[in-house]
């Protein structure tokens, strides 16, 4: 089963790359493609940058033979193998409500345990990064303080990563107040940040309750 974000552009071997991976590796559970440019650091990229791009990388790029050992796949473009994880049982976790942020690497670390999860450099494409159609700032700023927090105590996060997630995150939130990105609602997140930790103190901290922001 293949994953695709509604704004991640596959290039046109995309398919067959994943078709030959899990056919020749059957060891492979879960594998996550190259992403030649992602809009999601930026204000974002459009269908005709994506077309762009894709044809600049196929005059150029040549395929490495062995794709890379990693802990989780980058959401945007997944796929699974389902006769795998299917007796595993293994779902996408419900608690992690929207866009449930992190629910990619929560997923993959799950796999990993059974499976191996790999980076081909064959399955390729460009992540527009839209910036439409989101929720809103102040949900997004709970989820990047309740999810690390939660998955710390799942057990799918470590300590040290999730505290560099938490306060990369911080520190922009705040930079953005003096000097804000148009296409991102720093004041929302920072506000969302700190309605989470005010709940991380008094021990009502749940992913789910950015659904009440």
């Amino acid at each position: 089963m293949v994953f695709l974000d509604d704004d991640f552009v596959p290039a046109p071997q995309f398919l067959d790359a994943v078709e030959r991976l899990h056919v020749g590796s059957p060891e492979v559970a879960l594998a996550t493609g190259e992403v030649l440019s992602d809009g999601i650091h930026g204000p974002g990229l459009n269908f005709s940058d994506a077309d762009r791009i894709i044809e600049d990388d196929a005059k150029q790029w040549r395929p490495s033979p062995t794709p890379i050992e990693v802990r989780n796949g980058y959401g945007c473009n997944m796929s699974v193998r389902l006769s795998a994880l299917r007796p595993l049982r293994l779902r996408f976790d419900e608690y992690l409500p929207l866009y449930a942020w992190l629910e990619d690497v929560d997923f993959g670390v799950r796999v990993s345990r059974y499976g191996t999860v790999v980076k081909s450099s064959a399955m390729r494409g460009v992540h527009l990064g839209v910036k439409i159609g989101r929720q809103s700032g102040r949900r997004l700023g709970y989820s990047q303080i309740a999810n690390p927090v939660y998955l710390i105590n799942k057990g799918s996060l470590g300590l040290a990563r999730a505290l560099y997630l938490m306060s990369r995150n911080i520190a922009a939130n705040f930079a953005g107040l003096l000097r804000a990105e148009p296409w991102i609602d720093r004041r929302g997140r920072l506000a969302g940040n700190l309605i989470a930790f005010r709940h991380l103190f008094r021990g009502r901290l749940d992913p789910r309750r950015a659904l009440e922001l």
